[in-house]
């Protein structure tokens, strides 16, 4: 008896001692560095165009009376502002689909490197767009910094996924997201007029870009690549073994070897599936589904509706004009606290309630605020209701759909599968970004307040989905993975094939 008492005790003592030793310094560092030039510049540009509005709609406007003698069409300049910011996503579409070839032939660690060149270059053509008198170069930037992102959101869940061992995959992976939160409160934070949103400055807000790329370009080169893309896609056992070592932090490395020479060796025969291949699997059908609308549901959930009522409700609230980029503030604060608490709690929780209870929680906010909303002239305590509601819905998104959506991806697929998986992925992601700056002005014109119940929809769906559909991803190898969804796809995949192949082959049958 007491012997039965004292094993558990020892288990989760020998699995804490475990997960304290995978936390490695280069690991740490690996993730750091990958995020700082990727996911962080994309979050720090969707919400840096935010303070300095006014000032670059007077550039448009100088402009072209500068050229043609007269002031600017209205409609016209609503026309280049939704071109100047709708552009980052049809950019980022575009790196999606490099990402698959440029990251076969240089590798996870050196696409990421690679892909600073346009950043640096982005950021150049926009702070130089207002001395060279031409607004065409900050739309080019725009361009040119969603090739960035679209590549970055590909590239980065991947190498973190294939560096971190089993046990820490979803809290590393959030990484991603934080880091999204991270740069969208840093572009609020130099927005403010007493940093880099006046007039004189608000060119400076593009060349900040340049700081996150130069840093992610003199560290990471010191970090491996990603020991898997080494054995799988290179053959290369020994680097492979010395990025293991590295990012483990332990010389013994058989273990994690041994586990990626059994799946290379299942794959030996198997190319890298395109994504017309991926979606013609039909052992992979509901991966490739769940991955479409968790991807979809990030986007169309409703978060960036709330940027567009945020202003007008702060000033219903009695919050002067002036005074709300500081209080916008609080709402990149919320995001960050949330991304981090998820995080911290994702590998005790695990992806699926998480995802289904942020996007439930979302349902659930979005409909409190449809009332808050139709309601907020008829008492003055309903405005601070609308803003309750704003953060809680924020910090709901931020806590589970946030992040879990790119660990998704990765946790999903195997090697072979992986990249056309990030490649239809981002796709979906920044069709739907597009999509949504496209269509919500016209749903907002429509249903005033009440857009915000075709949002609350969207989520309770993807929430019932995910219920009825969705694994538990935690602490799963992707052959465990695979084998969840197997019954639903009513199809196995094709490595059991091929180890029956290999068993014959063995015992002298026929090749």
């Amino acid at each position: 008896m007491k012997l039965s008492e004292k094993d558990p005790a020892e288990n989760k003592e020998n699995e804490l001692t475990r997960k304290k030793v995978d936390w490695s310094c280069s690991l740490i560092a690996a993730s750091l560095a990958g995020a700082l030039g990727s996911s962080f510049l994309y979050g720090y540009n969707l919400s840096v165009v935010n303070a300095p509005t006014p000032y670059i709609k007077a550039f448009y406007n100088e402009s072209w009376e500068r050229r043609h003698g007269h002031q600017i069409d209205p409609d016209t300049l609503t026309l280049l502002w939704s071109v100047t910011v709708s552009i980052f996503a049809i950019g980022g579409l575009v790196g999606t689909l490099m990402a698959k070839k440029i990251g076969k032939f240089l590798g996870r660690k050196h696409t990421l490197l690679v892909n600073n060149g346009f950043a640096v270059s982005a950021a150049l053509l926009m702070a130089f767009s207002l001395q060279a008198g031409a607004f065409e170069l900050l739309i080019v930037g725009r361009f040119i910094m969603g090739v960035d992102g679209g590549i970055s959101l590909s590239v980065l869940p991947m190498y973190l996924n294939e560096i971190s061992p089993q046990e820490i995959r979803g809290s590393l992976g959030q990484v991603t997201a934080i880091f999204i939160c991270v740069g969208v409160l840093t572009g609020q934070l130099l927005g403010l007029p007493e940093l880099l949103g006046k007039e004189s400055t608000w060119p400076y807000l593009f060349g900040v870009i340049m700081v996150p790329a130069f840093i992610q370009l003199v560290s990471l080169p010191f970090l491996p690549e990603s020991p898997r893309y080494l054995l799988f896609e290179k053959h290369d056992e020994a680097g492979a073994v010395k990025a293991f070592q590295t990012f483990l932090g332990k010389a013994d490395v058989s273990r994690e070897l041994q586990e990626g020479l059994a799946e290379s060796r299942m794959q030996r025969n198997v190319h890298l599936l395109s994504v017309l291949e991926l979606l013609r699997a039909p052992f992979l059908r509901w991966q490739v589904i769940t991955v479409v609308i968790t991807m979809a549901c990030y986007q169309l959930c409703g978060l960036n509706a709330i940027w567009f009522y945020t202003n007008s409700i702060f000033g219903k609230a009695g919050i002067p004009q002036e005074k709300t980029p500081y209080v916008t503030l609080s709402t990149g604060s919320i995001e960050t606290l949330a991304a981090v608490f998820s995080g911290l709690v994702i590998e005790r929780l695990g992806r699926r309630p998480l995802l289904i209870g942020g996007f439930g929680l979302m349902a659930l906010f979005f409909g409190a605020l449809t009332i808050t909303l139709v309601l907020q002239d008829h008492a003055p305590w309903i405005p601070y209701l609308s803003i309750t509601c704003i953060l809680a819905a924020i910090a709901s998104f931020c806590s589970g759909p946030g992040g879990i959506p790119f660990i998704l991806t990765g946790e999903f697929f195997q090697q072979s599968q992986r990249p056309a998986a990030f490649i239809l992925a981002g796709t979906v992601n920044w069709l739907s970004n597009f999509a949504v700056g496209l269509l919500f002005p016209f749903i907002q014109r429509s249903l005033d307040a009440y857009c915000f119940l075709v949002f609350a929809t969207i989520c309770m769906a993807g929430a019932l989905y995910f219920y009825f559909v969705l694994p538990e991803t935690k602490n799963r190898t992707h052959a465990e993975i695979s084998q969840e969804f197997a019954k639903r796809n009513k199809a196995s995949p094709p490595e059991e094939k091929g180890d029956s192949a290999l068993a014959e082959k063995a015992n002298g049958g026929p090749e």
